[in-house]
């Protein structure tokens, strides 16, 4: 039994890992769409996946940490961000009593482009998630947080090296 249940292990790594691999890839895809649709460079929606998520858990990002987050030098983040402020993607926001301090919010015109673009893709995917229970979505959620850990954990030993 143990060489069965070991067989099966390696077995579903190969196959979590490929399908990883091709759901990246897919949406990648999807994103370069999105990007060439709006004149973008991948850059650019790495940045504002970065502020959407930032701001989504509530911890919105200075321009410092979004740098840091897709692995930019100062100056270069500096470029992004008027690049995609004027653009109206992002905006910059000074909600601390330090007005130096400038936090990066997802401007209303990008958030519509977005809304217009990714909109149509929510009933695939919700048609997917809806032949999962809630205890299924959770083991999910706990092996992509998982995942998603290992990924950046590994290309933060990238950047050090």
């Amino acid at each position: 039994m143990e060489v069965t249940e070991t067989a099966e292990r390696q077995r579903l790594r190969r196959a979590l890992v490929d399908l990883l691999n091709t759901y990246s890839s897919e949406a990648q895809h999807i994103g370069h769409a999105f990007a060439n649709r709006n004149h973008l460079h991948a850059t650019d929606m790495h940045a504002l996946l970065a502020v959407m998520h930032a701001e989504r858990h509530g911890n919105p990002l200075t321009p410092g940490r979004l740098g840091e987050a897709i692995g930019l030098s100062s100056g270069a983040t500096t470029a992004l961000i008027d690049r995609l402020e004027k653009g109206g993607h992002l905006r910059r926001s000074r909600e601390s009593s330090d007005r130096r301090v400038v936090h990066l919010r997802y401007g209303d015109a990008g958030m519509s482009l977005a809304m217009a673009f990714f909109t149509p893709l929510r009933p695939h995917t919700d048609a997917v998630m809806e032949q999962f229970s809630v205890d299924e979505l959770l083991a999910v959620e706990k092996f992509l947080s998982g995942m998603t850990a290992a990924l950046v954990e590994y290309r933060d030993e990238l950047r050090g090296r």
